[in-house]
């Protein structure tokens, strides 16, 4: 009687067809499937990434920065997020047009309002 053996053949094509079934199954859970249209929730409204207005908040240039002033520059910026930058502060360089940069002095004095 011939006894099965398992060679490194055999383990290649194990692997290929491992690596096949899990190709399938990723590109299956990227389908879309057909969906009943007359149930479709109403689109949101888009979300416009260039809110943040340095110009309505220009007044503040010179004048002290102060964290009780932070949500009025905020809204008065229509920004999503605000960012105080101090001298030699570590700052991510990712662009966020949203935001609104304070770029502040060693005095706590506000010298450039910048979006980003």
């Amino acid at each position: 009687m011939k006894t099965w053996q398992y060679t490194p053949d055999d383990a290649i094509r194990y692997a290929k067809m491992i690596m096949a079934g899990g190709v399938v199954l990723l590109l299956g859970a990227c389908a879309s499937g057909a969906e009943d249209s007359s149930a479709e929730e109403p689109a949101a409204q888009p979300i416009s990434l260039e809110s943040c207005d340095t110009a309505a908040v220009e007044y503040a240039l010179g004048e002290t920065f102060d964290e009780a002033n932070l949500p009025q520059l905020q809204s008065e910026s229509q920004s999503r997020q605000v960012r105080v930058l101090h001298p030699g502060d570590a700052a991510t360089m990712d662009h966020r047009p949203e935001r609104l940069n304070i770029h502040v002095d060693d005095n706590e004095r506000i010298e450039a309002l910048r979006c980003g």
